[in-house]
């Protein structure tokens, strides 16, 4: 059974930065690519930024480029996203997700990542 667990969320100002981590179990965790999807109510879940499985294949939303750093670590099976200078429309419920069939350079199709986490509260005051 793939379990993905988040940790890391929070409260914060503008300005502040936060480190999301997603802890996974259950899966051969190096072969897969992963990816940090946010979503907030009524709206569609959408990509944040996502990884390949060789660590080095990247794709940020344009909204966080420069702002938001993903990685992941093989070795402990686990994927980060580091989040600065953020900004009230940051928050979001955050979801770490995973896939086999994606393409992680354009972080789609979403619904490829069909293995998610039970996501992870961000929210940002202004």
């Amino acid at each position: 059974q793939v379990l993905l667990v988040e940790s890391g969320g929070g409260a914060v100002e503008a300005g502040g930065s936060l480190r999301l981590s997603c802890a996974a179990s259950g899966l051969r965790f190096d072969q897969y690519n992963l990816g940090w999807f946010r979503q907030v109510p009524g709206k569609e879940r959408e990509a944040v930024a996502c990884v390949g499985w060789e660590g080095i294949t990247t794709y940020y939303a344009d909204s966080v480029k420069g702002r938001f750093t993903i990685s992941r670590n093989n070795a402990e099976n686990t994927l980060y996203l580091q989040m600065t200078s953020l900004k009230p429309e940051d928050t979001a419920m955050y979801y770490c997700a995973a896939g086999l069939i994606v393409i992680p350079s354009s972080c789609t199709p979403v619904t490829g990542y069909n293995h998610l986490g039970q996501g992870t509260q961000v929210t940002v005051s202004s």
